[in-house]
């Protein structure tokens, strides 16, 4: 029977997350060779992945049940935590770059609330969903209608204190969470189609205003000019290429230097700000080329496809929508994070999961990944007892 518990373990997946550990250390000492800062930041990674692994093994330990009920105090107590974050001083709460995001605490450093308030997203709404679904046994419009509103809701309240810091790149990651979450529950394509419909068209619109009418969304939706340079200087980074475009111009310029296979850079290497923490991929492209990113990209992949093997073992829908909703936080990070260091994306501060350097992004992950590795082990446990029955 012990032996059937290690068994019970998904080592595939603690691999993952090793190979993961050891790639991250290696960019981030490349990262910093140029970096504007003098700290070791691969010190400070191995610490707070060493923190993350203590993280894994609490969150292993209580059950689906037990997850289930801990869920709406740990949504209520991220939705707290917002609101003390915008009501503390700013002597423990500092605007960092224009937004008040982090509590700094003596002897941890800086924590961003944000983070984990995707993990009690991610629960409430797998709650909501299953819920919804044992009790609407048979779905019609109307019923399809009331889950989106119980997800709107659930979402609404952390998503308006996190713009109140702001934090766009956080906002839109519970975004893309909300409706992966919503096309995953089993929704009615008859409705599902004509709001994706509208929020592209109502987008598209708004992107088309950026462009060429500027001075009407200025004067009646009461935003001020500096808001659109994010959006020039993606379309046009030449013309803003020693203001706005700085960083994105440096970080083509790392990658495209790594060519195929990477080249040598203890002699040169590109400076890009914050190489370390939000443009790590430019050093892991720089260092090792276009074979090294692909196989960033490649390991995402097989985190990803472990992970929905994870959800079609279970038997448990509030556990299959965790992992999905698990899925959907790593590939928006990656989509975006890859995606804003080859211009695909505008830049916003979305890191590159368990890579970037920064404590609470990865403390958070590590959460998820716990929540993973919990549902696997569960549901392997599970299998096996009955087995042994």
């Amino acid at each position: 029977m012990e032996r059937k518990k290690s068994e019970s373990f998904n080592y595939g997946l603690a691999f993952t997350l090793l190979l993961f550990f050891i790639i991250s250390c290696i960019a981030i000492y490349n990262a910093q060779k140029t970096g504007q800062y003098s700290t070791n930041f691969v010190i400070k990674q191995v610490e707070w992945y060493a923190v993350g692994i203590g993280i894994i093994f609490i969150t292993m330990r209580p059950d689906e049940e037990q997850w289930d009920r801990f869920t709406w105090f740990f949504y209520g107590l991220n939705i707290f935590i917002l609101i003390l974050l915008i009501v503390s001083p700013q002597s423990i709460a500092p605007v960092k770059n224009g937004a008040k995001s982090w509590f700094v605490l003596p002897g941890i450093g800086s924590i961003q609330p944000s983070e984990f308030t995707k993990i009690s997203l991610i629960l409430a709404f797998s709650k909501v969903i299953r819920n919804h679904n044992e009790k609407f046994r048979v779905r019609d419009i109307r019923s399809d209608v009331l889950l989106v509103g119980k997800l709107g809701a659930t979402l609404a309240v952390p998503i308006l204190l996190i713009m109140q810091q702001p934090d766009l790149g956080t906002a839109l990651v519970m975004i893309f969470l909300f409706f992966v979450m919503i096309f995953v529950s089993g929704v009615s394509f008859k409705l599902i189609l004509p709001t994706f419909t509208s929020i592209i068209g109502i987008a598209s619109g708004i992107l088309y205003m950026v462009l060429n009418h500027p001075k009407i969304l200025e004067k009646y939706l009461h935003v001020q000019s500096y808001q659109f340079d994010r959006i020039y200087a993606w379309f046009d980074p030449e013309s803003y290429a020693g203001s706005l475009s700085y960083n994105y111009m440096q970080v083509l310029k790392a990658i495209g230097a790594g060519s195929i296979s990477g080249r040598d850079t203890s002699k040169f290497s590109v400076y890009v700000p914050e190489k370390h923490s939000d443009f790590i991929f430019s050093a892991i492209g720089e260092s090792y080329g276009f074979l090294g990113t692909s196989l960033i990209l490649f390991l995402f992949m097989v985190l990803i496809y472990q992970i929905i093997t994870v959800a079609f073992h279970t038997k448990d829908q509030f556990s299959t929508y965790i992992c999905t909703g698990v899925i959907s936080i790593v590939f928006f990070h990656v989509l975006e994070n890859v995606g804003m260091c080859i211009g695909l994306l505008p830049i916003t501060g979305i890191p590159l999961p368990f890579i970037s350097y920064g404590g609470s992004a990865l403390m958070s992950t590590m959460f998820l990944m716990g929540l993973v590795l919990n549902i696997s082990f569960q549901s392997k446990a599970y299998m096996f007892d009955q087995d042994v029955r």
